[in-house]
């Protein structure tokens, strides 16, 4: 038995077998071979297993974001099956006699290339595709670990760092807990391990050797216990069964209203990121969502999704919340949310970057795409706008100017759509300040305390030496969220909060002082936050 510390992300207990997560590109050498054919007879097994993974995805898709969301994987299986692709492979293990790892590399940036110079943009955008099915097949041949989006049982997962890209990719359902070597306790990687109700703990010095070993994370204590002894085991399994308990207990509340012993209402919305989180939202009693994080849609996806990709999945969400206000947050990437189709510059400073509403006003396609598909939707239920990373009125004016010019060519072409409310994230020290002209604007103001927290202390939220001096309790976090409450309800417009702060109930009883009309947080943390509601009497 072996115990390593880390910083923890969830005061929970996981026990489980460890997966080994290695980010890293196989390596594919020009070996020569003597038996071709069973060279040949590699590929038809890896591509098999490749059509396997792909047709799991798939279906997979199909429940989360619809037929359209799924239709990639369909074309990569389309792909794979190619004569072309395929019969390149065998002409190049026959006449060059080499590995049929090589021949899928140079098969690969061969068909990529070919497509990427095409003059039909379809055609154009068929080169990503190739690359990733070449990828694919290359890392079964080799035996790589890259996918985990096709696991098989229930795992730990150990990795030196991990990506939104990667982590929204997973089969959620299969993971147990997180352990990485990297990281902050307020990444977005931090912030999936809440929003799934799972241990985290972050940096752990890990070991390769640990792959397939059972373990136990300690979310209470920061540890985590390679091959457990029996006495341990049986204490951790107790643990879970109090913290189920514990559950059980808070499950009571449901149905209950969210209103102080004294009469103060407060509105208990979920965070989601996906169609999936909607059944998690409503298992946990939200009253809606008062954050979706549309930009999942798109670090999911190996292309711009298209209008009706996103459109199948506001609307899903919007019929399984059933008349309950849905926020959805216009896209919100840049920074460490990297998507490679959008071809963005690396940056000195990516959070002070180029990101979020910024590259939604000066990508005014991508932007217009996105508000058509939230308000077809919205003829499905009760959707909201979001905008990110406001700073100024003008902004606002600006993207509200576009959302009604998509308005207008909706009407003109006779699609349906309801009116919808707008509101604006209040995340920047500058939106504080003018967060009374800001409120004459919009219908809500959403404070994100993670990001507000990290550009008034001016401390990068992403990097894990600052963590000790990371304070989202300091007295100037809290005079900002104040500022923003007075201001948005004297120009008329009603507040909640959807960063982590939400959740902290130390500061329930603060933000409910304040006057804030909303607290938007992980689904797991709906009861908790609503059970220190209830328990609070504001009028002593």
């Amino acid at each position: 038995m072996e115990q390593y510390s880390g910083k923890s992300i969830l005061k929970k207990i996981s026990i489980g077998k460890i997966f080994y997560y290695e980010k890293k590109q196989a390596t594919v050498k020009r070996n020569k071979v003597e038996d071709t054919q069973a060279e040949v007879l590699r590929f038809q097994e890896a591509k098999k297993t490749a059509q396997e993974q792909l047709d799991l995805l798939y279906k997979k898709a199909q429940k989360e974001v619809g037929e359209s969301g799924a239709a990639i994987f369909e074309v990569h299986m389309m792909l794979l099956d190619d004569d072309d692709y395929c019969e390149s492979v065998y002409n190049i293990i026959e006449s060059q006699k080499v590995s049929c790892e090589y021949a899928v590399a140079v098969t690969g940036d061969n068909f990529s290339k070919m497509f990427a110079e095409m003059d039909d943009e379809y055609m154009k955008e068929r080169a990503a595709d190739i690359k990733d099915i070449t990828e694919r097949v290359i890392n079964i041949l080799t035996g790589t670990n890259t996918d985990m989006s096709d696991l098989i049982e229930p795992i730990i997962l150990v990795a030196d760092d991990l990506a939104p890209s990667e982590t929204v990719q997973m089969d959620k359902s299969k993971l147990l807990g997180f352990v990485t070597q990297f990281g902050s306790s307020n990444s977005h990687t931090a912030i999936l391990a809440r929003t799934m109700n799972i241990p985290a703990l972050i940096g752990v010095d890990i070991k390769k050797e640990w792959n397939g070993k059972l373990a136990v994370i300690d979310g209470y204590k920061g540890t985590i216990v390679i091959d457990p002894q029996e006495d341990y085991l049986k204490e951790a399994k107790k643990q879970i069964e109090q913290d189920l308990k514990k559950q059980e207990l808070l499950r009571q509340l449901k149905g209950q209203p969210a209103v102080t012993k004294d009469g103060t209402k407060v509105h208990l919305y979920a965070n989601i990121g996906s169609v999936s989180d909607v059944a998690s939202a409503l298992y946990n009693d939200a009253e809606g969502i008062g954050l979706f994080r549309s930009e999942f849609l798109y670090l999911e996806s190996d292309d711009f999704p298209t209008q009706n990709e996103q459109l199948n999945a506001y609307k899903t969400v919007a019929e399984n919340m059933a008349g309950k206000k849905v926020i959805i947050r216009t896209l919100d990437v840049g920074a460490d949310k990297k998507v490679d189709y959008f071809h963005l510059d690396e940056e000195e400073n990516p959070a002070l970057g180029y990101r979020a509403i910024r590259i939604c006003l000066t990508r005014e396609d991508v932007f217009r795409t996105q508000l058509s598909a939230i308000l077809r939707a919205s003829a499905y239920g009760n959707l909201s706008i979001m905008f990110p990373m406001i700073i100024s009125v003008e902004e606002v004016k600006k993207a509200k100017r576009i959302l009604q010019e998509v308005k207008d060519q909706l009407k003109a072409d006779h699609i349906e759509y309801k009116d919808v409310e707008v509101g604006v994230m209040i995340e920047t020290p500058a939106a504080v300040m003018m967060s009374e002209e800001l409120a004459a604007e919009v219908d809500f103001f959403s404070i994100g305390t993670n990001d507000l927290t990290q550009y008034t202390l001016a401390i990068d939220r992403q990097n894990p030496k600052l963590d000790d001096f990371y304070d989202p309790h300091h007295p100037a976090v809290l005079r900002m969220i104040k500022q923003t409450v007075e201001n948005g309800h004297k120009g008329g417009a009603w507040v909640g909060i959807c960063g982590e702060l939400a959740s902290d109930t130390s500061l329930t009883e603060t933000f409910l002082r304040m006057g804030v009309d909303e607290l938007s947080v992980s689904s797991t943390f709906l009861l908790s936050v609503k059970d220190k509601v209830r328990s609070l009497d504001l009028s002593k």
